[in-house]
Protein backbone atom coordinates (compact mmCIF):
# COMPACT_ATOMS: atom_id res chain seq x y z
CA UNK A 1 0.00 0.00 0.00
CA UNK A 2 1.04 3.39 -0.59
CA UNK A 3 1.82 5.84 2.58
CA UNK A 4 2.45 8.69 1.05
CA UNK A 5 0.50 12.33 0.80
CA UNK A 6 -2.40 12.51 -1.06
CA UNK A 7 -1.53 13.88 -5.04
CA UNK A 8 -4.66 14.56 -5.44
CA UNK A 9 -6.58 16.55 -2.77
CA UNK A 10 -8.62 19.83 -2.65
CA UNK A 11 -10.43 21.09 -5.61
CA UNK A 12 -10.48 18.88 -8.72
CA UNK A 13 -12.23 20.06 -11.58
CA UNK A 14 -13.37 17.72 -14.48
CA UNK A 15 -12.93 19.39 -17.40
CA UNK A 16 -15.68 20.08 -20.11
CA UNK A 17 -14.38 20.24 -23.90
CA UNK A 18 -15.79 23.27 -25.47
CA UNK A 19 -16.57 22.59 -28.92
CA UNK A 20 -16.72 25.77 -31.82
CA UNK A 21 -20.22 26.13 -33.76
CA UNK A 22 -18.71 24.13 -36.55
CA UNK A 23 -18.67 20.61 -33.95
CA UNK A 24 -14.67 21.69 -34.21
CA UNK A 25 -12.99 21.24 -30.57
CA UNK A 26 -11.82 24.57 -29.67
CA UNK A 27 -8.37 24.67 -28.21
CA UNK A 28 -8.39 28.07 -27.80
CA UNK A 29 -11.37 28.18 -25.52
CA UNK A 30 -10.20 25.14 -23.57
CA UNK A 31 -6.87 26.61 -23.04
CA UNK A 32 -8.28 29.80 -21.58
CA UNK A 33 -10.68 27.54 -19.40
CA UNK A 34 -8.09 26.54 -17.39
CA UNK A 35 -5.59 29.28 -17.22
CA UNK A 36 -8.81 31.17 -15.55
CA UNK A 37 -9.41 27.88 -13.43
CA UNK A 38 -5.74 27.95 -12.17
CA UNK A 39 -5.94 31.33 -11.35
CA UNK A 40 -8.93 30.82 -8.98
CA UNK A 41 -7.38 28.54 -7.35
CA UNK A 42 -8.13 24.95 -8.45
CA UNK A 43 -5.67 22.43 -7.10
CA UNK A 44 -5.94 19.88 -9.86
CA UNK A 45 -7.32 18.94 -12.93
CA UNK A 46 -8.99 15.88 -14.13
CA UNK A 47 -8.67 15.54 -18.45
CA UNK A 48 -10.96 13.43 -20.75
CA UNK A 49 -13.56 12.31 -17.82
CA UNK A 50 -17.42 11.89 -18.08
CA UNK A 51 -17.36 15.72 -18.14
CA UNK A 52 -15.18 16.25 -21.07
CA UNK A 53 -17.87 13.72 -23.75
CA UNK A 54 -14.92 11.74 -24.08
CA UNK A 55 -16.57 8.97 -25.72
CA UNK A 56 -17.40 11.70 -28.90
CA UNK A 57 -13.83 12.31 -29.02
CA UNK A 58 -11.41 11.24 -32.04
CA UNK A 59 -8.03 9.63 -31.18
CA UNK A 60 -6.67 12.32 -32.38
CA UNK A 61 -8.75 15.06 -30.00
CA UNK A 62 -8.17 13.44 -26.86
CA UNK A 63 -4.27 13.99 -27.71
CA UNK A 64 -4.54 17.35 -28.83
CA UNK A 65 -6.84 18.05 -25.97
CA UNK A 66 -4.12 16.54 -23.06
CA UNK A 67 -1.35 18.49 -24.73
CA UNK A 68 -3.34 21.55 -24.56
CA UNK A 69 -3.84 21.19 -20.84
CA UNK A 70 -0.07 20.08 -20.20
CA UNK A 71 1.20 23.49 -22.33
CA UNK A 72 -1.03 25.73 -20.15
CA UNK A 73 -0.47 24.05 -16.21
CA UNK A 74 3.37 23.33 -17.13
CA UNK A 75 3.32 20.70 -14.28
CA UNK A 76 2.36 23.47 -12.00
CA UNK A 77 -1.19 21.49 -10.67
CA UNK A 78 -1.44 17.52 -10.51
CA UNK A 79 -3.43 15.87 -14.23
CA UNK A 80 -5.56 13.03 -13.64
CA UNK A 81 -6.58 11.25 -16.64
CA UNK A 82 -9.62 9.50 -17.59
CA UNK A 83 -8.15 6.23 -19.55
CA UNK A 84 -11.05 3.87 -18.70
CA UNK A 85 -13.04 1.34 -20.55
CA UNK A 86 -15.54 -1.89 -20.54
CA UNK A 87 -12.62 -3.79 -22.18
CA UNK A 88 -10.06 -4.48 -19.71
CA UNK A 89 -7.26 -5.36 -22.44
CA UNK A 90 -7.81 -1.91 -24.26
CA UNK A 91 -7.48 -0.34 -20.92
CA UNK A 92 -3.93 -2.22 -19.89
CA UNK A 93 -3.15 -1.65 -24.29
CA UNK A 94 -3.73 2.01 -23.64
CA UNK A 95 -1.80 2.31 -20.57
CA UNK A 96 1.30 1.21 -21.82
CA UNK A 97 1.54 2.93 -25.09
CA UNK A 98 0.13 5.88 -24.08
CA UNK A 99 2.71 8.90 -23.84
CA UNK A 100 2.11 9.86 -20.26
CA UNK A 101 4.29 12.50 -19.73
CA UNK A 102 3.63 15.34 -17.59
CA UNK A 103 0.11 13.10 -16.12
CA UNK A 104 0.11 12.22 -12.69
CA UNK A 105 -2.53 9.71 -12.36
CA UNK A 106 -5.24 7.83 -14.45
CA UNK A 107 -8.68 7.49 -13.62
CA UNK A 108 -10.64 4.66 -14.38
CA UNK A 109 -14.09 3.55 -14.47
CA UNK A 110 -16.36 0.57 -13.81
CA UNK A 111 -16.96 -1.35 -16.53
CA UNK A 112 -19.97 -0.49 -18.43
CA UNK A 113 -22.39 -2.18 -20.25
CA UNK A 114 -20.84 -5.49 -19.30
CA UNK A 115 -22.19 -5.38 -15.69
CA UNK A 116 -19.76 -7.82 -14.14
CA UNK A 117 -19.73 -9.27 -10.40
CA UNK A 118 -17.49 -8.28 -7.62
CA UNK A 119 -15.09 -10.72 -8.46
CA UNK A 120 -14.99 -9.50 -12.06
CA UNK A 121 -14.11 -5.95 -10.91
CA UNK A 122 -11.22 -6.66 -8.50
CA UNK A 123 -9.76 -8.51 -11.38
CA UNK A 124 -10.18 -5.93 -13.51
CA UNK A 125 -8.74 -3.27 -11.64
CA UNK A 126 -5.86 -5.63 -10.33
CA UNK A 127 -5.20 -6.20 -14.41
CA UNK A 128 -5.37 -2.53 -14.44
CA UNK A 129 -3.05 -2.09 -12.00
CA UNK A 130 -0.53 -4.04 -12.95
CA UNK A 131 -0.24 -2.49 -16.63
CA UNK A 132 -0.39 1.00 -15.13
CA UNK A 133 2.76 3.13 -14.79
CA UNK A 134 1.18 5.71 -13.04
CA UNK A 135 -1.02 5.89 -9.57
CA UNK A 136 -4.56 4.75 -10.37
CA UNK A 137 -7.63 6.55 -8.70
CA UNK A 138 -10.30 3.92 -8.86
CA UNK A 139 -14.13 5.69 -10.34
CA UNK A 140 -17.22 4.24 -9.15
CA UNK A 141 -20.06 5.93 -10.76
CA UNK A 142 -23.14 3.15 -11.09
CA UNK A 143 -26.05 5.45 -12.56
CA UNK A 144 -23.06 5.27 -15.52
CA UNK A 145 -22.28 2.30 -15.65
CA UNK A 146 -24.76 0.30 -14.51
CA UNK A 147 -22.54 -1.69 -11.67
CA UNK A 148 -21.61 -0.60 -8.23
CA UNK A 149 -17.80 -1.25 -7.11
CA UNK A 150 -19.04 -1.88 -3.15
CA UNK A 151 -16.53 -0.75 0.13
CA UNK A 152 -15.82 -4.14 0.14
CA UNK A 153 -13.78 -4.77 -3.64
CA UNK A 154 -12.85 -1.18 -3.12
CA UNK A 155 -10.82 -1.66 0.34
CA UNK A 156 -9.55 -5.05 -1.15
CA UNK A 157 -8.26 -3.82 -4.19
CA UNK A 158 -6.86 -1.01 -1.91
CA UNK A 159 -4.96 -3.58 0.47
CA UNK A 160 -3.39 -5.84 -2.54
CA UNK A 161 -2.66 -2.92 -5.38
CA UNK A 162 0.35 -0.85 -4.18
CA UNK A 163 -0.37 1.56 -6.68
CA UNK A 164 -4.28 2.40 -6.49
CA UNK A 165 -4.34 5.06 -4.61
CA UNK A 166 -7.72 6.54 -4.43
CA UNK A 167 -11.22 6.36 -5.35
CA UNK A 168 -13.94 9.14 -7.04
CA UNK A 169 -16.79 7.96 -5.24
CA UNK A 170 -20.00 9.10 -6.73
CA UNK A 171 -22.16 6.46 -5.96
CA UNK A 172 -24.58 9.20 -4.01
CA UNK A 173 -24.25 6.48 -1.19
CA UNK A 174 -22.69 8.73 1.87
CA UNK A 175 -22.95 5.31 4.00
CA UNK A 176 -21.05 3.54 1.53
CA UNK A 177 -18.24 6.90 1.06
CA UNK A 178 -18.03 6.45 4.86
CA UNK A 179 -17.58 2.87 4.96
CA UNK A 180 -14.43 3.48 2.48
CA UNK A 181 -12.90 5.99 4.33
CA UNK A 182 -13.59 3.98 7.71
CA UNK A 183 -11.76 0.77 6.45
CA UNK A 184 -8.83 2.77 3.84
CA UNK A 185 -5.49 1.52 4.55
CA UNK A 186 -2.83 4.25 4.93
CA UNK A 187 -2.10 5.83 1.84
CA UNK A 188 -5.73 5.26 0.24
CA UNK A 189 -8.12 8.58 -0.10
CA UNK A 190 -11.09 9.17 -1.07
CA UNK A 191 -12.38 11.62 -3.61
CA UNK A 192 -16.42 12.93 -3.48
CA UNK A 193 -17.77 12.73 -7.08
CA UNK A 194 -20.91 14.31 -6.44
CA UNK A 195 -20.83 18.45 -6.19
CA UNK A 196 -23.38 18.36 -3.73
CA UNK A 197 -21.67 15.85 -1.25
CA UNK A 198 -18.89 17.73 -1.22
CA UNK A 199 -18.91 18.89 2.38
CA UNK A 200 -20.40 16.07 3.81
CA UNK A 201 -18.09 13.91 2.41
CA UNK A 202 -14.83 16.12 3.68
CA UNK A 203 -16.26 15.99 6.58
CA UNK A 204 -16.51 12.34 6.68
CA UNK A 205 -12.78 11.80 5.89
CA UNK A 206 -12.11 12.20 1.84
CA UNK A 207 -9.98 14.88 0.68
CA UNK A 208 -11.33 16.45 -1.87
CA UNK A 209 -13.50 16.51 -4.84
CA UNK A 210 -13.36 15.86 -8.67
CA UNK A 211 -16.51 18.78 -9.36
CA UNK A 212 -18.28 19.96 -12.41
CA UNK A 213 -19.56 22.64 -10.91
CA UNK A 214 -16.09 23.98 -10.42
CA UNK A 215 -15.74 24.48 -14.21
CA UNK A 216 -18.01 27.61 -13.84
CA UNK A 217 -17.80 28.91 -9.84
CA UNK A 218 -13.96 27.33 -9.07
CA UNK A 219 -13.03 29.92 -6.73
CA UNK A 220 -16.18 30.03 -4.75
CA UNK A 221 -16.25 25.71 -4.83
CA UNK A 222 -12.45 26.07 -4.15
CA UNK A 223 -13.40 28.27 -0.99
CA UNK A 224 -15.89 25.43 0.28
CA UNK A 225 -13.21 22.61 -0.65
CA UNK A 226 -10.47 23.89 1.66
CA UNK A 227 -12.46 25.29 3.99
CA UNK A 228 -13.65 21.63 4.61
CA UNK A 229 -10.38 19.95 4.53
CA UNK A 230 -9.22 22.93 7.72
CA UNK A 231 -12.58 21.54 9.22
CA UNK A 232 -14.46 24.94 9.09
CA UNK A 233 -17.40 23.39 9.11
CA UNK A 234 -19.13 26.61 9.33
CA UNK A 235 -17.51 28.55 6.49
CA UNK A 236 -17.81 25.19 3.80
CA UNK A 237 -21.98 25.18 4.89
CA UNK A 238 -22.35 28.74 4.39
CA UNK A 239 -21.07 28.52 0.92
CA UNK A 240 -22.54 25.01 0.12
CA UNK A 241 -26.32 27.00 0.82
CA UNK A 242 -25.40 30.02 -0.91
CA UNK A 243 -24.23 27.27 -3.90
CA UNK A 244 -26.79 24.58 -3.37
CA UNK A 245 -29.69 26.26 -5.63
CA UNK A 246 -27.50 25.70 -8.69
CA UNK A 247 -26.72 22.05 -8.21
CA UNK A 248 -30.48 20.70 -9.86
CA UNK A 249 -29.79 22.23 -12.90
CA UNK A 250 -26.69 21.80 -13.60
CA UNK A 251 -27.59 18.40 -14.22
CA UNK A 252 -31.35 18.14 -14.93
CA UNK A 253 -30.67 17.46 -18.70
CA UNK A 254 -27.58 15.51 -17.91
CA UNK A 255 -23.72 16.42 -17.60
CA UNK A 256 -22.04 18.80 -19.24
CA UNK A 257 -25.27 19.94 -20.67
CA UNK A 258 -26.15 22.14 -17.50
CA UNK A 259 -22.42 23.36 -17.10
CA UNK A 260 -21.97 24.32 -20.61
CA UNK A 261 -25.35 26.05 -20.90
CA UNK A 262 -23.92 28.25 -18.01
CA UNK A 263 -20.46 29.22 -19.35
CA UNK A 264 -22.10 29.76 -23.00
CA UNK A 265 -24.64 32.50 -21.33
CA UNK A 266 -21.43 34.22 -20.20
CA UNK A 267 -19.72 34.17 -23.73
CA UNK A 268 -16.93 31.75 -22.51
CA UNK A 269 -17.82 29.01 -24.91
CA UNK A 270 -20.29 28.06 -27.73
CA UNK A 271 -23.41 25.69 -26.19
CA UNK A 272 -22.16 22.91 -28.21
CA UNK A 273 -22.32 19.40 -27.62
CA UNK A 274 -21.86 15.97 -30.01
CA UNK A 275 -24.72 13.76 -29.66
CA UNK A 276 -26.16 11.81 -28.66
CA UNK A 277 -25.77 15.13 -26.20
CA UNK A 278 -27.96 17.89 -26.90
CA UNK A 279 -27.86 21.57 -25.14
CA UNK A 280 -30.09 21.97 -21.81
CA UNK A 281 -33.73 22.95 -22.28
CA UNK A 282 -34.87 25.86 -21.86
CA UNK A 283 -36.08 25.43 -18.15
CA UNK A 284 -32.49 24.63 -16.40
CA UNK A 285 -31.26 27.35 -18.34
CA UNK A 286 -33.22 29.75 -17.23
CA UNK A 287 -32.55 28.47 -13.47
CA UNK A 288 -28.77 28.47 -14.34
CA UNK A 289 -28.35 32.03 -15.70
CA UNK A 290 -30.95 33.59 -12.90
CA UNK A 291 -28.88 31.81 -10.23
CA UNK A 292 -25.41 33.31 -11.76
CA UNK A 293 -26.41 36.56 -12.17
CA UNK A 294 -27.53 36.66 -8.72
CA UNK A 295 -24.63 35.20 -7.36
CA UNK A 296 -22.57 37.51 -9.71
CA UNK A 297 -23.82 40.21 -6.94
Amino acid sequence: MNTSEPLFRGLGVALITPFTLEGKVDFNALADLVAWQMQQGVDFFCVLGTTAETPCLTEAEKRQVVDTVRSVTKGSVPLLLGAGSNNTATVCSTLRRTDLTGIDGVLIVTPYYNKPTQRGLYAHFQAVSEASPLPVVLYNVPGRTGINLTAETCLRLAEDCPNIVAIKEASGDLAQIKAIIAGAPAGFSVLCGDDALTQAAIEAGAVGVISVVGNAYPRAFAQLTHAALRGDVAEAQRIDEQMRPVYKPLFADGNPAGVKALLASRGTICNVLRLPLVPASSTPTEALTTFDAAFAR
